[in-house]
């Protein structure tokens, strides 16, 4: 047995490359001139006629997914970002050359290739290479030899694998770009304008959600990644904003699960003289128009379960959704709220109170029962520290979550904006993460501030864009539209 056949697939391919740097081919050069992209090439090949048309030459680069055939002639496949298409040489086709490299070459390679489309006996559209050249030597084999990456948590860990070997992942994230350019193009339509706000500062808030700290060497002093874009949003509407709105990544410093990754994206907007009734207007039109556009439908299936996005939404009061789904009443007592935690298996060791209580039984008893767009209205004013109190009942505040299949995807206020109100909820905020609660709300004295220079009646809305385009891309985790989700470290694949 010679002394190669002992060497791995990894090792023979690093020999290759140490002979191509002995000669004079560069195995990494630094362009390529290509004409056409494949896809580009299919769509001519409609309108040839092979019998009479006078052959054109196109030039393609793209990664070697497939070979066959040896000696004087091969075939094999070449994809690139749109498509795959099928190539041809023989020894006396291109020059001497270019026929070598291609009979070199490892699945894997990245390679340019110049030739004239044709179709085989069988009736195969094939390009004919008439040169050819190296672009990138390939050190690793496709997994599997491109029968594809099956195992989960690889393609996740290993997006880059997971996208040559899976063409479908590819097309979950193109839609995602799609995505989010129509829910910029609507907001735009809208007469919104797109602004970007401090991913780090000294104070977080917006949200009860612990957050991520890291230090600044040149300030001297802590700082926090953002958990929401709600309170700097603001601010520009007290600066004279009327109709504003972010997309960014946040961080909040809470578990994974199939609908949670501790970094995500997240649309925040923010509307000058309209309240939260206006943003489930906007909610319901945004969202219907959206799938209405990506499907052709209002009504999409999403993992075996129909939903339909016909507007308007149903509506639905806190205090009836816990009703109807957990027979509860809203205005029980504080020990009849525990007996009914008790029997759901709640942990409520760190004594909620009544408003916290009454939603985590929600979270347990009702959330999953909700399927088709439902908002659900009206919450207990001690969970919405930034939420104006309801114009009819005191002890509820205007704010709606819009449900879809189980989970979240928005939130909505009426803003408080009245500074003394503020300040109060903030000081109670204060009082329980003093008392243990990590996601109460910080103080934030400048937003107090600002708040003292006058906000106008304000709507706000965030929308969880990672979950939208969960359930438009029929995606069944979170991590599947994330291009890196946060995983544990591991190391280098061995694949």
């Amino acid at each position: 047995m010679s002394e190669t056949q002992h060497l791995s697939e990894e090792e023979l391919r690093l020999e290759k490359l140490n002979r191509l740097r002995e000669t004079t081919t560069h195995p990494f050069p630094y362009n390529y001139a290509k004409t056409h992209s494949v896809a580009e090439v299919l769509k001519i090949a409609e309108t040839i006629d092979f019998t009479a048309t006078e052959p054109q030459e196109f030039s393609i680069a793209g990664r070697v997914i497939a070979r066959r055939g040896h000696g004087k002639a091969s075939f094999g496949n070449i994809l690139d970002t749109s498509g795959v298409i099928q190539y041809y040489v023989n020894n006396t086709t291109s020059d001497a050359e270019s026929f070598e490299t291609i009979m070199s070459i490892d699945i894997g390679d990245i390679i340019g290739v110049k030739g004239i489309l044709f179709l085989t006996q069988r009736g195969e559209l094939s390009l004919r290479i008439t040169s050819a050249e190296l672009l990138t030597k390939s050190l690793k084999p496709l997994p599997e030899k491109y029968h594809g990456l099956q195992d989960k948590e690889l393609r996740y860990r290993y997006r880059y694998i997971d996208l040559i070997a899976n063409q479908e992942v590819k097309k979950t994230f193109e839609l995602r770009s799609r995505i989010i350019r129509e829910l910029r193009d609507f907001l735009y339509n809208e007469q919104f304008i797109e602004v970007e706000t401090p991913v780090l500062g000294n104070t977080y808030g917006g949200a009860a959600a612990r957050p991520f700290k890291t230090f600044h060497n040149d300030l001297g002093e802590e700082l926090f990644l953002r958990i929401s874009l709600e309170l700097p949003l603001k601010r520009l509407i007290v600066g004279g904003f009327e109709k504003v709105y972010e997309i960014g990544r946040v961080f909040r410093n809470e578990g994974t699960s199939f609908k949670h990754n501790p970094e995500y994206t997240l649309l925040e907007l923010y509307q000058a003289y309209a309240d939260y009734n206006d943003m489930m207007t906007l909610t319901e039109n945004l969202l219907s128009s959206l799938v209405k556009s990506v499907h052709g439908s209002y009504q999409i299936d999403y993992q075996g379960t129909q939903i339909d996005f016909t507007p308007p939404f149903k509506r639905m009061t806190l205090s009836e959704a816990l009703k109807t789904h957990a027979n509860v009443d809203m205005d029980s007592s504080l020990d009849s709220l525990r007996e009914v935690a008790h029997r759901l298996g709640l942990d409520i060791s760190n004594k909620p109170l009544k408003g916290q209580l009454l939603n985590y039984i929600y979270d347990k008893a009702v959330e999953h029962h909700l399927q088709n767009p439902v908002f659900i209205t009206d919450y207990p004013w001690e969970t919405s520290p930034l939420a104006k109190r309801h114009r009819n009942n005191p002890n509820l505040v205007e704010r709606f979550e819009l449900i879809i299949n189980t989970m979240e995807v928005a939130n909505s206020y009426s803003e408080l904006n009245d500074p003394i109100d503020q300040l109060e909820r903030f000081q109670d905020q204060q009082k329980a993460k003093e008392a243990g609660d990590e996601e109460a709300h910080p103080m934030d004295e400048d937003y107090i501030n600002a708040l003292k220079y006058g906000m106008p009646p304000t709507g706000g809305l965030g929308i969880g864009i990672d979950r939208i385009i969960m359930l438009l891309t029929n995606s069944e985790t979170i991590r599947d539209v994330l291009f890196f989700p946060h995983m544990k470290s591991n190391t280098s694949p061995n694949t």
